[in-house]
């Protein structure tokens, strides 16, 4: 109880000092108010067994937060949907990564909520675990590891409750793995695909269905025309599309230079004169974009054809984009994983992170990743201040790698 409170003590930024007497107050007024008993008293709801999955029953997948993570989900939900093919999958996301599953052919159903990183939300998540119960899940792959993801579908009472074992959500989650140490993490997708062995009974051996085959998403036609309008409005020529995607949402230990995006730009530019370069972000890479147009034009390039689309593109027009384009370079991002899963030739480029984990799955992706000692360190800033494991990496190299 004394950890529970200290948590929640923590996401409602309470002084550490009292978190146990006003965790107390907090219980008793939410019990009053009917929003949810903080406590977490197993008893307090009484447990269904759990009970096999079958073709033809719903399971709903509690999605992951990050895209890139949600595009490598994806293989779970057709391994899935190819073990038990009459059952209806459905997935509980935020408006962030819902066109990841909007793109995928296995859902049945998305459940759009604006849940917020760091926040319980109480009355949201109670509210939502009502209208869930009425759809008699029978199994429920809560991907991601937090203690908050894991209380919507125990809230709900659905019987099946598949996922690793993450922070503090004993109970909550009641058929478990163990999570791997960052030194011995396999890649995502396989990692994802190994809860299907929690499954009680299944249509198709475990070991047939349990592969690292990589994601697949298909592009809605109306994103996919929105796109090419877009295309042909500012004269682009899809068929000479190349895909900067230089952000990454983790932090700058992640981000290759903008100096070296303007150098591998002019390469590009000077090897092809109809070439065109569509930078993709989100509105916070803005400045990342316009620093590779400013850099670009100091080599003496003409930056006509070098867009800068940074925050002008929903998620689901960004895929499209990808989609249309002849090559992306990117750093790891969840763009990285987007290109991927649409088997569009890129180059990814990786620095505090390990490509040995989440990689780029297409047989069209190169890796580009030093292995520098000091290598993956998983920091969001390089504590070295060097950023020698993405400064060393060059233009000329990334472009020899594309194999333009």
């Amino acid at each position: 109880m004394a950890k529970i409170c200290l948590y929640i003590a923590r996401l409602v930024k309470a002084p550490v000092g009292i978190y146990i007497r006003a965790s107390f107050s907090i219980l008793s007024i939410l019990a009053k108010r009917s929003v949810l008993i903080v406590e977490l008293n197993i008893a307090s709801f009484p447990e269904q067994r759990p009970t096999a999955t079958r073709s033809g029953e719903r399971i709903l997948i509690i999605a992951p937060n990050w895209i890139g993570d949600a595009v490598m989900s994806q293989p779970l939900i057709a391994m899935l949907k190819r073990a038990l093919p009459t059952c209806n999958i459905d997935v509980l996301t935020t408006p962030w990564v819902a066109p990841i599953y909007r793109a995928c052919t296995e859902v049945n159903q998305l459940i759009e909520v604006p849940l917020q990183h760091g926040q319980l939300q109480w009355r949201t998540r109670v509210q939502l675990a009502k209208q869930l119960r009425v759809a008699n899940y029978t199994s429920c792959f809560v991907l991601p590891n937090s203690l908050k993801a894991a209380l919507i579908p125990w809230l709900a009472k659905i019987p099946l409750r598949i996922g690793y074992r993450g922070e503090m959500r004993f109970g909550l989650i009641n058929r478990a793995l163990a999570n791997p140490p960052k030194t011995a993490r396999e890649p995502m997708i396989k990692h994802y695909a190994k809860l299907l062995q929690l499954l009680p009974t299944m249509d198709s051996p475990i070991d047939n269905l349990i592969t690292s085959k990589p994601a697949q998403l298909r592009i809605p036609p109306l994103d996919q025309t929105e796109i090419q309008l877009r295309l042909s409005s500012e004269k682009i020529d899809p068929t000479a599309l190349y895909v900067f995607a230089p952000g990454a949402e983790f932090g700058p230990a992640k981000r290759w230079p903008s100096e070296r995006f303007a150098e591998l730009a002019t390469l590009i530019l000077q090897q092809d004169a109809h070439a065109n370069i569509i930078i993709l972000g989100s509105t916070s890479d803005t400045e990342i974009g316009q620093l590779i147009q400013i850099h670009t034009a100091k080599l003496g390039m003409n930056t006509a054809h070098l867009h800068n689309w940074c925050g002008t593109t929903s998620l689901s027009q960004a895929l499209a984009t990808i989609a249309n384009s002849k090559a992306m370079v990117s750093n790891d991002s969840g763009l990285m994983h987007i290109a991927a899963a649409l088997q569009i030739p890129q180059v990814a480029i990786f620095g505090s992170s390990d490509p040995r984990h989440t990689p780029p799955e297409s047989s069209k992706a190169q890796v580009i990743w030093l292995h520098l000692p000091c290598s993956p360190c998983y920091q969001r800033t390089c504590p070295l201040g060097t950023l020698a494991c993405l400064k060393e990496i060059t233009a000329a190299q990334v472009f020899t790698t594309l194999n333009l």
